[in-house]
């Protein structure tokens, strides 16, 4: 292939034909693996002799943005990073001519010229310049939003993915399908701006567009087609009818020539393109002999003879086009703009901040009473209460990093996308990071000192006080730090908060308190002794127990003529020098910068119908939609307390008609969808909404309509036919028999021709599994096969190729030929796909009508109903109506004629018409009946249940990155509990043998639960998305879902708790009774089940994946503090006690120790006295073996209790905002 500068070329071809691979190619973005051969140049330079990414853009198909950034801000920020390039010198040698021609510069175009050449301004002119060319000046200072989050459309989106990279001073620009979603006029403006923009500027611009309009295709210089990863046409866009009529193949008269050139390649279309007149039979011309012509056509010889030419412009030109520098910022602007950033991303996640430190709050307020001074003195038996205090403050802090692990998460997929592009080394986001983090640090560790301190009562000497305070500081700083770093190795959400898990139990197993230092170096392989000195916590532990212990009142001499607090630290293993706290202190700080270094590090190296139905009329009038108005238009003086989305929409949808719903971006075409379909969760609707003529009852119209949204949302997991299959269970009546199901979902897939792909995983969007346009398909497949009477298509034919939308179009136009009732959103509609619509809503911005009636043969009304507005020009002859109707009555052309086509429209013969012809649908028909089913669900409950947990099954099974590493999890931990316990169960002598044994149960329920618990609120955030579709869908009740997620988990548990069980009991040594064994087993088993449901319930309860991980820290904490290990239930005070038979990790510990030690009646030495093991459970910690059937009991019922709250409140709570 061959570019000059100055060309604007369209590259076109069917999905998966190679297009994307060909512009990361072409760009210098191929992953370095991939093996390429071949060369690319850029005016003679190869591209390993300059800097690709900055001397093009590649603009890739999917929008990757921070949703807590507005428009503005995110292009803002964009223009910052790239520079300006040579802008500046151009300025300066422009105003040099000026001054020497003796030129004044007009002021508007001097001061713009300026402004966009002065770089690292957080502000630039060039930012407004595009918001106004991509039309996003109406949305700038709105949140780009997510799923969950309301934000900007879709559209609106995509031209934002566009703009980021056109505010830079890049002159080659390779854009991945940047139409997708835009109006035919949006569309048609942005394209006109790069061919302005590539002829006054001499730059380079490669585009794939998928249905180019007419009048857009035109606007190319050349143009490449692609099929099967080769390229068939690449020359003049002018010229290319001219090579197929040599080919023998002609393009009609009233088809788009992108449209023609796309499915002249296909086999199953080329067949209708077949000139006629040459009068011989039409015989399949392959791809690859359409190749061979192309190389043997005047082009293709035109093309050999330029690329053996070489081209080398390296001595006859400068550089300015080429980029030789990485950054275009010095590193003082990169780290200025990312730390500018990472300023405003804190200021809009200050709630999570606010958040985390009233929880912090609550919990000090909890410990500190519950360790309250008054009841504890200074002596060796309470001395045990204020160790574990200090311990519980090490937890804490350490626990309350790991919300870090979401939020460095969510925002890799942007960082990768920038860092690609060279916008900022990986040191310029990773420092502004870390460093703006310290305060929060900083605030944290004060107020829990604050509270804490003298409440408990440590030692009162303010130089204590501060110390304490600075290990408390340095060990969240050491824990935030480490989650970061975890976040940006494994940059996924399971095996990141496994990892995390996994990284809290090693560091809290080897900090010194759960396992005493001077008990077990005796008993541990030698291999495994400096593990201790590796682990933050443990200089935590030391420098905070020297503080205390050493202090003056601790002096008073026990025992032994020892003191009590050497006495104290030398049960621990931690009768150190003083000394040691400062060497505690740097050792803290030295981890902090070990892993901020692994931090950037990481980030630096690591990349990214036969069957029967009822016909229905869907009648509105006067239909109003309001929504509350933003916050960021009342601070720009709005001053009404509701915006208003949809004004006076009245209208008529009739079985057998296909109605398109269009207008610009923005005009409340997905609106009014939702308000017709029952999709809107917020808002406030007035007006009339009827369904065969009796008033719209949602849960009824649920069963008999279906809505194709215009995100493909399913399920990763499951593959196409299961998809289908289980929308047809779901949504079929349960009289139909199972075959018959099977055959149409057979004939469904067939339709919407899925054949080919039934069998592959649906997958992830962007990065495995469908591809677009298929994805596209199954969302119509999963909703056609309900058998629906109505249905709602949001964007159907969005993303994709032209012969896909007319493979989606000819499937709506049978099904609509069923006598079912269609109304379809669309944008940038062909010819041929236009006009297979039978009715049209045209709606202007603002959500008003501007016509409502037939198309009319060849678009005849419409065109008539326009051309009879006084001053609107004809539509040309071959021009496409729909590009021509939304031009004649954009904003501009209302304001050049003066007239409000919605005013016209409601006073014109056609509104009348429309409205005689709602008033007489708004009656039922004569011996009709209103919709009623006798279930809210076609299956019964038990239906619902087994088709949700088969789907959930399969999608289990196939999810190894959640379940596998469960698995891993639980087998390290096992070999790391059985190795530092080797054979210790039954060699019990004194109480610390017996705290180590209670350590190694508490530390083994409480991490292996964490881990259960952060992992799976990903995998059911997730599922609930998907879940909001299909319940909006009717398909089955939250219940059904909820006990069918409940439910599989159980098999993979079990195996968790087998696997533990099986490794840890006999390396330990505990007692060989099957008895004991199985009760083991069981505290373990019912352990994870109540912590996996406690994460479905956290995710039941919150908005989003990161809320929950924050929520869950707050029961970390009270699991920890009420299990019974940090303070024994005889010393609770009696006001917290309640919460101690509340919490269900005291109730597995009680299990997990009772059944193993509370029958033994051996003595042992207890603080210096003699008691048996079975006497001392139940004076020091409250255990008694009697009680071992109610412990069970009350351990199943937690994780029942957890189930049946997490299915309530799924159905309770949705957070999906439309």
């Amino acid at each position: 292939m061959w570019w000059f500068f100055c060309r604007l070329t369209l590259l076109l071809g069917p999905p998966g034909c190679g297009k994307t691979s060909l512009l990361k190619a072409l760009s210098g973005n191929l992953s370095p693996s991939l093996k390429v051969h071949g060369e690319v140049c850029y005016n003679g330079y190869k591209l390993d002799e300059f800097v690709p990414q900055k001397t093009s853009a590649y603009i890739s198909q999917y929008d990757e943005h921070i949703p807590e950034m507005t428009v503005r801000e995110i292009l803002d920020f964009s223009a910052r990073c790239q520079g300006v390039g040579i802008r500046l010198e151009m300025m300066e040698e422009v105003s040099r001519r000026e001054k020497q021609a003796g030129i004044v510069p007009d002021p508007d175009i001097d001061t713009y010229m300026k402004a966009i050449s002065v770089e690292g301004l957080r502000s630039n002119l060039q930012t407004d310049y595009i918001l106004k060319i991509l039309g996003l000046d109406i949305c700038a200072d709105t949140l780009v939003g997510d799923v969950m989050r309301r934000g900007i459309s879709g559209g609106q989106k995509k031209r934002l993915t566009t703009g980021e990279m056109m505010v830079g001073p890049t002159r080659a620009l390779f854009m991945d399908e940047i139409t997708n979603g835009l109006d035919s006029s949006t569309a048609f403006r942005i394209v006109s701006c790069l061919q302005q923009m590539v002829h006054i500027t001499d730059a380079t611009v490669l585009v794939s567009l998928l249905q180019p309009a007419p009048e857009t295709f035109v606007l190319f210089d050349d143009l490449i087609l692609m099929a099967e990863g080769r390229i068939v046409y690449h020359g003049p866009r002018q010229h290319v009818l001219d090579f197929f009529m040599d080919c023998g193949f002609k393009c009609p008269e009233r088809k788009g020539v992108a449209d023609f050139v796309q499915e002249v390649i296909s086999e199953k279309d080329q067949s209708q393109y077949w000139d006629s007149t040459q009068h011989v039979p039409h015989s399949y011309v392959s791809v690859e002999a359409f190749c061979n012509k192309f190389k043997a056509s005047t082009y293709g010889k035109k093309l050999d003879e330029e690329l053996a030419v070489p081209y080398d412009t390296k001595s006859q030109t400068n550089d300015t086009a080429i980029s030789f520098n990485r950054y275009s910022l010095s590193k003082w602007e990169l780290l200025r703009a990312c730390s500018s950033r990472e300023w405003l991303l804190m200021r809009r996640n200050s709630f999570t901040y606010v958040f985390k430190t009233v929880q912090l709050v609550i919990t000090a307020v909890i410990a500190m009473t519950l360790f309250l001074r008054t009841r504890m003195d200074v002596d060796v038996v309470h001395a045990n209460l204020y160790m574990g205090s200090l311990f519980y403050a090490l937890i804490i802090l350490v626990t309350d990093g790991i919300p870090e692990l979401p939020m460095t998460i969510q925002r890799l997929e942007v960082f990768h996308k920038q860092k690609d592009l060279y916008f900022y080394p990986a040191w310029a986001y990773a420092i502004p990071a870390s460093l703006l983090k310290i305060p929060i640090s900083l605030l944290e560790s004060l107020v829990w000192t604050c509270l804490t301190y003298y409440v408990i009562g440590y030692s009162p000497e303010a130089v204590r006080f501060f110390r304490h305070f600075l290990i408390l500081f340095g060990v969240h700083l050491s824990s935030v730090s480490l989650f970061r770093f975890i976040a940006s190795v494994y940059q996924t959400h399971v095996v990141s908060m496994a990892a995390g898990s996994f990284a809290i139990l090693f560091l809290l197993m080897f900090s010194g308190f759960v396992i005493a230092k001077r008990k077990r170096l005796a008993s541990m392989p030698i291999w495994m002794k400096w593990v201790f000195w590796i682990s933050p916590v443990t200089y935590g532990e030391i420098s905070l127990s020297l503080n205390e212990f050493l202090a003056p009142r601790w002096q008073k001499m026990a025992s032994g003529n020892v003191t009590i607090g050497n006495s104290i630290l030398e049960s621990r293993g931690l009768n150190f020098q003083a000394d040691l706290y400062w060497v505690s202190v740097g050792a803290l700080f030295g981890f902090t910068l070990l892993f901020n270094i692994g931090y950037v590090l990481a980030l630096s190296y690591t990349g990214r119908m036969a069957l029967p139905f009822t016909p229905l009329t869907v009648v509105f009038e006067d239909v109003q939609y309001f929504v509350d108005t933003p916050m960021e238009m009342r601070e720009r003086g709005f001053t009404s307390p509701r915006l208003q989305l949809l004004s006076d929409i009245t209208g008529a949808l009739s079985p057998g008609v296909l109605t398109a719903m269009m207008g610009v971006s923005g005009a409340g075409k997905t609106t009014l969808l939702d308000v017709l379909a029952g999709r809107k969760t917020s808002g406030y609707i007035e007006g009339q909404i009827k369904i065969g003529g009796y008033p719209k009852v949602q849960e009824t119209f649920a069963r008999v309509s279906g809505y194709c949204e215009q995100t493909d949302i399913h399920s990763p997991q499951i593959t196409v036919e299961e998809s289908v299959m289980f929308s047809a269970w779901m949504r079929l009546s349960p009289e139909i028999d199972s075959k018959t199901k099977a055959e149409f979902v057979n004939e469904v897939i067939e339709t919407i021709e899925l054949e080919g792909v039934k069998d592959a995983l649906v997958g992830i969007p962007g990065v495995n599994g469908l591809s677009t346009e298929q994805r596209k398909r199954l969302t119509i497949a999963v909703e056609l096969v309900a058998n629906p009477s109505v249905i709602f298509m949001d964007e159907p034919t969005t993303g994709l190729d032209a012969r896909s939308a007319a493979i989606v179009m000819r499937a709506v136009k049978n099904i609509v030929d069923t006598g079912r009732t269609i109304v379809c959103t669309i944008h940038q509609p062909s010819i041929d796909i236009f006009e297979s619509f039978d009715e049209l809503i045209l709606l202007k911005a603002g959500g008003r009508i501007i016509y409502s009636g037939p198309m009319g043969h060849h678009s005849s009304s419409v065109i008539e109903y326009f051309e009879g507005i006084e001053g609107i020009p004809n539509i040309k002859r071959n021009y496409n109506p729909a590009t021509w109707m939304l031009e004649v009555t954009s904003e501009s052309s209302e304001a050049k004629l003066g007239v409000d086509f919605a005013l016209l429209y409601k006073q014109s013969t056609l509104f009348e018409t429309n409205k005689e012809k709602v008033s007489r649908m708004s009656s039922p028909p004569p011996g009709s009946r209103d919709l009623h089913f006798t279930t809210e669900f076609s299956q019964n409950g038990w239906g619902q249940f087994k088709a949700c947990l088969w789907k959930q099954h399969l999608s289990y099974w196939r999810s190894p990155g959640y379940n596998l590493m469960r698995l891993l999890h639980t087998f390290a931990s096992a070999l790391i509990f059985g190795l530092l316990f080797w054979d210790q169960g039954q060699k019990i002598n004194d109480q610390q043998n017996l705290f180590n044994m209670f350590g190694s149960m508490y530390i083994g329920v409480i991490f292996l639960g964490i881990n259960n618990c952060s992992s799976v609120l990903q995998y059911v955030a997730t599922e609930r998305t998907v879940m909001y579709r299909e319940r909006f869908a009717g398909m089955y009740s939250t219940w059904s879902f909820s006990f069918a997620q409940v439910a599989v988990e159980i098999p993979y548990l079990f195996a968790q708790a087998l696997v533990f069980t099986a490794i840890t009991y006999p390396m330990i040594g505990y007692y060989s009774s099957a008895t004991k064994a199985f009760w083991f087993f069981y505290a373990i088993f019912t352990s994870l089940m109540y912590f996996n449901y406690l994460g479905m319930l956290l995710v039941s309860l919150t908005p989003n994946f990161m809320f929950a991980a924050i929520f869950q820290s707050v029961f970390y904490a009270n699991y920890n503090l009420f299990a019974g290990f940090l303070i024994p239930r005889p010393r609770i005070p009696k006001w917290w006690i309640w919460l101690y038979y509340l919490t269900p990790t005291s109730w597995s510990l009680n299990g997990l120790l009772t059944s193993q030690y509370g029958d033994i009646h051996k003595e042992l030495t207890v603080f210096g006295e003699t008691e048996t093991v079975a006497g001392f459970l139940k004076s020091y910690f409250g255990f008694d073996h009697d009680q071992l059937g109610l412990v069970a009991a009350v351990l199943i019922a937690f994780p029942l209790a957890f189930a049946s709250l997490f299915a309530y409140f799924m159905g309770r709570f949705n957070f999906q905002r439309r």
